[in-house]
């Protein structure tokens, strides 16, 4: 059983809206990463929020429901596939999920060529303190939309990649490893694990300054979902949460 947060329209959203928004993030991710946006809001990390491949806005629309007031989600999308239809399902989705209309800025573009000051400024101003990232699995996307990332987020905030250790994508691993290696001073925070093929894991990263604002926080919240173990990525280990933590049986 997960925790519950301190919305209940976000809680409503959880557990009977989500799997009505076709999408591919799984709700056991998208009730961490809640949890998350609202643990910042508690301690005083304020800012938005960004989502780049919304698709019709199954895990943007948690995203946007946990933010605060004045606090603004951003949707990058081209909303071309699998129609032209995609870009009408997805705000349709997002107001039958009560995300209030001044929340949430779709961006009708590719992520690839975003300048950083368009994002900010469809924004409002101010920083992004939450980027999760589900665009083009390539290596170059990659690189590209993690340099957005980088350049907007809030020194305290998360980027949160998705379908990591995916067998459809083997090498997303080594593009993240280097663009960690080559940035000594971020992380990953924790591994969310998958929930099956379609639903796959997703990694968190923030500057190794922050992990102490996030991790026992995560592992007093979620601690039945903690697999001991941890993640061992060589410089560090870092928490993993998955559904189900075991062991294999060993006689």
């Amino acid at each position: 059983m997960l925790p519950i947060t301190d919305r209940p329209v976000l809680d409503r959203y959880l557990a009977d809206g989500y799997e009505t928004v076709r999408g591919m993030s799984s709700r056991f991710a998208a009730t961490i990463c809640s949890h998350l946006l609202l643990h910042q809001s508690a301690i005083g990390i304020g800012g938005h929020a960004a989502e780049i491949g919304t698709f019709e806005g199954r895990f943007f629309i948690a995203l946007a429901l946990a933010l605060e007031p004045g606090q603004r989600a951003a949707g990058i999308d081209l909303f071309n596939w699998p129609n032209a239809g995609l870009y009408d399902l997805f705000v349709s989705h997002v107001r039958r999920h009560e995300v209030p209309d001044a929340a949430f800025v779709p961006m009708r573009c590719d992520s690839r060529t975003l300048p950083p000051a368009a994002l900010t400024e469809a924004l409002g101003g101010g920083t992004v303190r939450f980027f999760h990232i589900d665009g083009e699995h390539g290596h170059d996307s990659l690189v590209r939309d993690l340099a957005l990332a980088e350049a907007v987020i809030d020194p305290r905030g998360l980027i949160v990649l998705d379908d990591m250790l995916h067998p459809a994508y083997p090498t997303l691993g080594d593009t993240v490893h280097t663009w960690l290696r080559e940035r000594p001073e971020w992380q990953v925070l924790c591994l969310i694990d998958r929930e099956d093929i379609v639903a796959a894991a997703k990694y968190v990263l923030c500057r190794a300054e922050a992990v102490p604002l996030y991790a026992p926080f995560l592992e007093e919240r979620f601690a039945p979902q903690v697999f001991l173990m941890g993640a061992d990525f060589v410089t560090h280990v870092a928490i993993v949460l998955t559904p189900h933590p075991r062991l294999a049986e060993v006689d």
